[in-house]
């Protein structure tokens, strides 16, 4: 959704909210779903989502959904119940850690020379005291995370996010963000993991755990679900580019 000059904007605070939950940009999208869920549903807000390639979009997504409810879902289940919750905290946290680096990048090609500063703290302390991320260190000694990557700094330089388009397995997403999910994975140290079997061990590990912090999260999604999610997906990539500076479409009221 184009964000206008005219539009009336509020910060919103969900930092309190994210740090319990978690940091990668799957929970960042879920708080962003709860919080804001009354938005999600606005008819202006619909009629505005540029998505000139519903069709093969609504097919993608029934696969991804269909591939989700088979194999997904319930191994993200099965995480939750049979692996000890420090042990899954200690995960996620090695994952955040490696996108630190990434989102360390993308702060400074936004010029936020302060948040970069921080980030790149976090991924050194937390890689070498913090045993490769798995404990988090920085975060008890004030290093605050962010929350960058390559699809906002080209929105924050103002590309386009162009039409919304639905990617196999890695969901919903825009030709912009499409984009920048090449160069996130270009930046990612994971991929360049000689053995295969352990790289793909890496790879389901990380969705697993992501999809895992999602679960609760369910039973919310109403309505038609491919609608939901692709507003939802939308309004979260406007607040996350405008750095939390989200369009009030009530204000005059």
């Amino acid at each position: 959704m184009p964000l206008t000059s005219n539009s009336h904007y509020h910060k919103v605070d969900v930092v309190n909210i994210e740090s319990k939950a978690g940091n990668s940009w799957r929970i960042q999208f879920a708080i962003f779903l709860f919080v804001l869920l009354p938005l999600f549903f606005s008819p202006s807000v619909a009629a505005q989502t540029h998505d000139p390639w519903r069709d093969a979009n609504e097919r993608i997504f029934a696969f991804n959904d269909y591939f989700d409810l088979l194999l997904v879902r319930p191994l993200a289940s099965s995480y939750t119940i049979f692996i000890p919750q420090l042990i899954r905290q200690g995960i996620g946290n090695f994952f955040d850690n490696v996108r630190d680096a990434n989102i360390a990048v993308n702060d400074m090609l936004q010029f936020k020379f302060r948040d970069a500063l921080s980030d790149t703290g976090r991924f050194l302390i937390n890689t070498t005291i913090g045993i490769g991320g798995i404990i988090d260190i920085a975060t008890s000694l004030g290093l605050e995370k962010h929350e960058e990557d390559f699809g906002q700094t080209l929105g924050a330089w103002g590309v386009s996010s162009g039409p919304y388009v639905v990617l196999p397995v890695f969901g919903a997403s825009n030709l912009r963000d499409s984009f920048g999910l090449i160069l996130d994975t270009i930046f990612n140290p994971l991929p360049y993991i000689d053995e295969t079997p352990a790289k793909l061990a890496f790879f389901v590990v990380e969705e697993i755990d992501s999809r895992s912090a999602l679960l609760p999260l369910d039973e919310l999604i109403g309505g038609d679900k491919y609608l939901f999610i692709r507003e939802a997906y939308v309004q979260n990539r406007n607040y996350l580019v405008n750095d939390g500076e989200i369009e009030d479409e009530f204000s005059d009221f």
